[in-house]
């Protein structure tokens, strides 16, 4: 079937692209701000400008499209939808396939620190036994899946053709990795192909109350503060979701059309969701890596149809009404400064055989901890793989 074409891909953004988005940055219309308000309404004017004339100047889009274009990319179409995607062999014949999926505001960019050592670990650390073959797909509507065919991309829908990409490229037994929407579709992965689907493991997982008061009696204290932050998450920080989940187009002639602030848009949340000891997003990730990060969905233009991946979350029945619990063994990991799972909770709709805390990371862990999210993933599959 045409459809079924699996086609080589390189990134190539134009030269003039280049060109437009520096002539842009040096014309930005700044915003007045108020005296002292700090990070405390948004993201610092001063900061901005300060970030922008960075990459306006010195940040080499062409380096790290170099580095993108090391690794083998191709594109396919799946239910009507062009998906991008990285599939990285293992040296090791014996590897298993791992499905990686990130999350919003990240990119396949989120786990290039990871390609290295999950696919060749006797290099890195570990042991053949743990090798990887990674297929890391750009989710629809986002990066070089871009822009959307049609609407209704759900997060079942996704799934869905996430399997049909598994499939196509030969593996009928793999494993599944997501963090953010990644911890969302990860885990219908798993429902959905439980035959196929050797684990699940996410990391930035959400776990919602039923609302029943016995759910949250005898929480431990680290519990507490976890519901504690996710409510705070929900009364402070979810403006972003709120447009994004309703008003997806209008949002997206902002961002499309203004380079500062798509870069401000994402790097918010880079504040917001990193380790808290980080004072500014890059001393908790790479200032080129975000930059790589923003860029992509610069270039790609997929600020708007990224944004509707929300709307069609906030208007999916599906999503929210009551589901089977997951029957494959499934993996999580808590940034202990950032996250808002209770494994309790989890358990309610996982089917959960690992769980594991760490101390320094936050929201973005194969960015900011790569190290701590390679050491669990190749120790949540070992086990699978060994049973």
């Amino acid at each position: 079937m045409p459809d079924a074409e699996i086609r080589p891909f390189r990134v190539d953004v134009p030269q003039a692209a280049l060109d437009d988005l520096r002539d842009r940055l040096a014309r930005t219309r700044w915003p007045a701000e108020l005296p002292g308000v700090g990070w405390a309404r948004g993201v610092p004017v001063d900061y901005v400008k300060e970030l922008s004339d960075y990459w306006r100047t010195s940040y080499d889009w062409r380096r790290h499209e170099a580095r993108l274009n090391q690794l083998s990319q191709f594109t396919t179409s799946v239910d009507g939808q062009s998906i991008h995607f990285l599939h990285v062999r293992s040296p090791e014949p014996e590897a298993l396939p791992l499905l990686l999926i990130h999350g919003w505001p990240g990119s396949i960019v989120e786990f290039l620190d990871l390609v290295e050592p999950l696919t060749d670990p006797r290099a890195n650390g570990g042991e053949a036994a743990d090798a990887l073959h990674l297929v890391i797909p750009s989710i629809p509507g986002f990066g070089f899946s871009g822009p959307l065919s049609e609407p209704g991309w759900t997060h079942g829908r996704i799934a869905k053709a996430f399997i049909e990409l598994m499939a196509r490229l030969g593996y009928d037994r793999y494993g599944v990795q997501g963090g953010d929407i990644g911890a969302f579709v990860a885990p219908v992965v798993g429902r959905r192909a439980p035959d196929r689907v050797l684990g699940v493991h996410v990391n930035a997982l959400v776990t919602f109350p039923s609302g029943d008061p016995a759910e949250l009696a005898d929480l431990t204290e680290a519990e507490q503060q976890r519901m504690a932050r996710m409510k705070h998450f929900q009364d402070e920080m979810m403006g972003y979701s709120h447009i994004q989940g309703t008003r997806p187009q209008t949002i997206a002639f902002a961002l499309n059309d203004s380079p500062a602030g798509q870069l401000a848009w994402i790097v918010e949340k880079f504040k917001e969701w990193t380790d808290a000891s980080a004072e500014l997003p890059e001393d908790a990730v790479d200032r080129d890596h975000l930059l790589t990060n923003v860029s992509i969905y610069w270039f790609t233009a997929t600020a708007g149809s990224s944004a509707n991946l929300y709307y069609e979350t906030y208007h999916d029945p599906s999503l929210w009404a009551p589901a089977e619990r997951g029957t494959v063994p499934t993996g999580v990991a808590v940034s202990l400064t950032a996250d808002v799972a209770v494994r309790k909770i989890a358990e309610r709709d996982h089917n959960i055989v690992h769980w594991s805390e760490f101390e320094r990371g936050g929201h973005f862990a194969a960015m900011e901890a790569p190290e701590f999210l390679v050491g669990d993933v190749r120790t949540f599959f070992r086990r699978l793989r060994r049973q």
